[in-house]
């Protein structure tokens, strides 16, 4: 057989505000400030872009001629850039100049004919 239960004693109000006082009063003395923060050098940082297409962040870097010499040599077609072809599917169109130069000598051999019997144009209808 168990032995007797001893029923809960409920503390009184002043007792329980003394058991929290010195609670309080513990924390505060082992408290410190801390004002010199830094970064763990355990943990792994997410740096996070700025977005490409906000002016006001790109106001402060500034242009720098190099890389803008670089992306406008880039924007030039393969003929401006190199002296020869790099790769042979450049050989098809790189020399794109026609055989035959057209000029205002050759007018009459590229004008086209006038009306016909079973087409008449329609400035000949007026």
């Amino acid at each position: 057989m168990a032995g007797r239960q001893k029923e809960k004693v409920i503390p009184d109000e002043v007792h329980q505000n003394q058991i929290l006082r010195e609670l309080y009063v513990k924390e505060l003395r082992t408290q410190k400030l801390y004002t010199q923060y830094h970064v763990n050098p355990l943990r792994k940082v997410h740096t996070i872009t700025r977005k490409p297409m906000s002016w006001h962040d790109n106001l402060e870097e500034p242009a720098d001629a190099r890389f803008l010499n670089l992306i406008h040599h880039a924007a030039h077609g393969p003929r401006k850039k190199y002296t020869e072809t790099r790769t042979e599917s450049q050989e098809i169109g790189w020399d794109s100049e026609p055989l035959v130069v057209q000029g205002d000598t050759l007018e009459a051999t590229h004008s086209s004919p006038g009306p016909s019997d079973v087409e008449p144009r329609s400035s000949h209808l007026r």
